[in-house]
C-alpha cells in the first residue's frame, strides 16, 4: 500500500483550466493558514484588526486552530489540482460550499462587531464566485479527440 496511490488524471475529461483553479484556490487556502497558526496573534489583531483587549488568548487560539484546519485541507486541494485531478469537481463543490457557509456565517447569521468585516469576508465572496466558475468548467466534457 502507498500513501499516494497511482495518479487518476487520464480519467479527468474536465476543462484543464479547472485543476489549475483548484490550485490557485489551494494557494490562497494555505497562505491565510499559514498566517493564522503561526503569527503571535494568528492575524486577528495586525490583518482582521479584531479588538483583543479581551479574550486575547480564546481569540489566538481559535484563529491558530483555523489555521490548523486550512493548511491541510489546502493541501489536499493541491495535491488533487495536481495528480488527482479527477476528483477536481468533487473538491471544487467542496471548495464552494466552504465558501458558501462562510459568507453565510460572516455577512448574514453570526456577525461578530457591526460594520466590520475582516479580509476573509471578502476572502470568500470571492471564492465562492471562483469556484463556481471553475467548477463548471471542471464539469464541462473535454472533447476525447483533442
Amino acid at each position: 500500500m502507498s500513501l499516494f496511490p497511482p495518479s487518476t488524471n487520464n480519467q479527468y475529461r474536465g476543462s484543464p483550466i479547472a485543476p489549475y483553479g483548484l490550485g490557485l484556490i489551494a494557494t490562497l487556502t494555505i497562505i491565510p493558514g499559514c498566517i493564522h497558526y503561526l503569527l503571535p496573534d494568528g492575524g486577528a489583531g495586525v490583518i482582521a484588526h479584531i479588538d483583543l483587549s479581551s479574550h486575547r488568548s480564546e481569540i489566538v487560539a481559535i484563529f491558530a486552530w483555523m489555521g490548523a484546519t486550512q493548511i491541510p485541507w489546502g493541501l489536499a486541494q493541491l495535491t488533487v489540482a495536481i495528480r488527482y485531478q479527477s476528483l477536481t469537481p468533487l473538491f471544487l463543490l467542496l471548495s464552494l460550499f466552504l465558501d458558501l457557509l462562510s459568507s453565510l456565517a460572516g455577512w448574514v447569521t453570526k456577525t461578530a462587531v457591526e460594520g466590520h468585516h475582516p479580509p476573509e469576508h471578502y476572502g470568500v465572496l470571492a471564492g465562492a464566485v471562483v469556484a463556481s466558475a471553475m467548477l463548471a468548467l471542471s464539469l464541462r466534457q473535454r472533447d476525447s479527440r483533442l
